[in-house]
């Protein structure tokens, strides 16, 4: 059966991290990751930065390949991204041990990541390997979904679950709303900006699981 695991990583541990961090705060949250040749480019929402500043600054990195502004919204732009991921250990980690990059927000000191394994076995891989490569790793949570095909509760990633169930319990529903963003991102320990993007890709993927589901009776 397939695992999940969420872990931390510190950005100076792996080179996409060490090429987004920023002098100035940065929220980098994961939208999705689209095979390119021999690649996978992640697309990635970056929120509220100094968008000259932060463009130039990965560009002129000398594992940059490509930075393309996908979309802007209110205070957060859309980037797809290539890098050279042979100077990358963490991708390379994931790689080795068949791992699905399942979310990923990142700040500037630290990286949040989300991961599905094949099995143990391909966890214990991973773990090795980053031992190795001296990436240390904070694993926070381990777990099997209960279905490995979609993820557990109707798709939703646990930190995303997370997040929904805190949002929906605080009040931030609520009329009027009792709880603000930047209060309930202190309660998940993540930025304003990360809170709303993650109950963003939960009401998302709730809907797909749910509404939006093929009904073979109709």
């Amino acid at each position: 059966m397939s695992v999940i695991a969420d872990l931390r990583v510190p950005a100076t541990k792996f080179e996409l991290g060490r090429i987004l961090a920023m002098e100035q705060p940065v929220s980098v949250v994961l939208e999705t990751m689209v095979p390119m040749g021999q690649q996978t480019v992640p697309f990635f929402w970056v929120h509220d930065h100094d968008r000259d500043v932060f463009e130039e600054a990965v560009r002129e990195h000398h594992a940059v390949e490509r930075l393309r502004e996908v979309e802007v919204h209110e205070h957060r732009v859309l980037y797809a991204f290539r890098w050279r991921t042979d100077s990358d250990e963490l991708f390379a980690a994931f790689a080795e041990a068949d791992a699905q990059l399942l979310e990923a927000t990142g700040h500037t000191d630290i990286w949040e990541f989300e991961l599905r394994f094949p099995d143990h076995e391909h966890l214990s891989t991973f773990k090795e390997y980053c031992d190795d490569a001296d990436i240390d790793l904070d694993v926070r949570r381990i777990y099997n979904p209960t279905k490995p095909e979609s993820g557990p509760y109707y798709g939703l990633s646990h930190a995303q679950r997370e997040a929904l169930s805190t949002a929906v319990s605080e009040g931030y529903y609520s009329i009027p709303r009792r709880i603000s963003t930047k209060e309930l991102g202190g309660r998940l320990g993540i930025s304003d900006q990360a809170t709303t993007e993650r109950l963003r890709r939960a009401i998302i993927t709730l809907t797909e699981h749910t509404l939006l589901t093929e009904d073979d009776g109709e």
